[in-house]
């Protein structure tokens, strides 16, 4: 019977009714897979929307290829145009990319019981692990202060007037070693206010290079 259910849809022919149900398949599981990573990740955008597609892409890509040596070279090629250039993401961003593209080999090759068992099993041990949203509070700020400043307690009054709490992550030397980048994860007392604390920055470390985003859960150290 498990033979059965694990077997290949496509092990005989392509029909129109099996290919538009593995299609339908796909796009189910990306949702799904998007969904448990905006609910583990607190994030949204382009990620969400990639992870949903991506399926449904990867299983065309194989069902193109489906053995042929001259299509697979195509398929290579063409795909080796495509270049990154965005900073390097979390062991999450690459489990939950993964996970989709296992779901689309498995859907390609028409094992769509394999594809249902692999993002149920896995998004169940994400879900499981506890992952939170990152609070709306937090960020993440890099400034830049001249090396004759010390840093470790150049912002303190700063931090304990304007944030919960503080956590200074990553120190770095710019510049040939004249300047020290600073990357801090605070908690903001009031979001309102978040530009009084950045002015207040300013004023302290010479208005050189300040910036502050939401803070990115497992990146601490990406941007520096």
């Amino acid at each position: 019977m498990l033979d059965g259910i694990f077997a290949s849809l496509y092990s005989t022919s392509v029909t129109v009714p099996v290919f538009l149900a593995v299609c339908l398949l796909s796009v189910a599981l990306g949702f799904g897979i998007a969904q448990v990573y905006r609910k583990i990740s607190g994030e949204g955008g382009t990620m969400v929307s990639a992870l949903t597609v991506l399926p449904f892409l990867v299983q065309l890509v194989i069902l193109l290829v489906n053995g042929n040596l001259g299509a697979g070279v195509a398929v290579a090629g063409a795909f080796s145009l495509v270049r990154f250039r965005s900073a390097p993401g979390s062991a999450r961003d690459i489990m939950a990319i993964f996970l989709a593209m296992t779901v689309g080999l498995c859907c390609g090759m028409g094992y769509c019981a394999m594809a249902v068992l692999a993002a149920v099993v896995t998004c169940g041990l994400l879900l499981l692990q506890g992952g939170q949203a990152t609070d709306a509070r937090e960020r993440d700020i890099r400034v830049t202060v001249p090396e004759n400043l010390d840093y470790s307690t150049l912002f303190s009054d700063l931090f304990a007037e304007h944030t919960i709490s503080y956590k200074l992550l990553r120190v770095k030397t710019v510049n040939m070693g004249s300047l020290y980048s600073l990357h801090y994860r605070v908690t903001l007392k009031d979001t309102d206010k978040e530009k009084n604390l950045l002015d207040a920055m300013r004023c302290r470390n010479g208005n050189l290079e300040i910036s502050c985003g939401i803070a990115a859960d497992g990146r601490q150290g990406d941007m520096l």
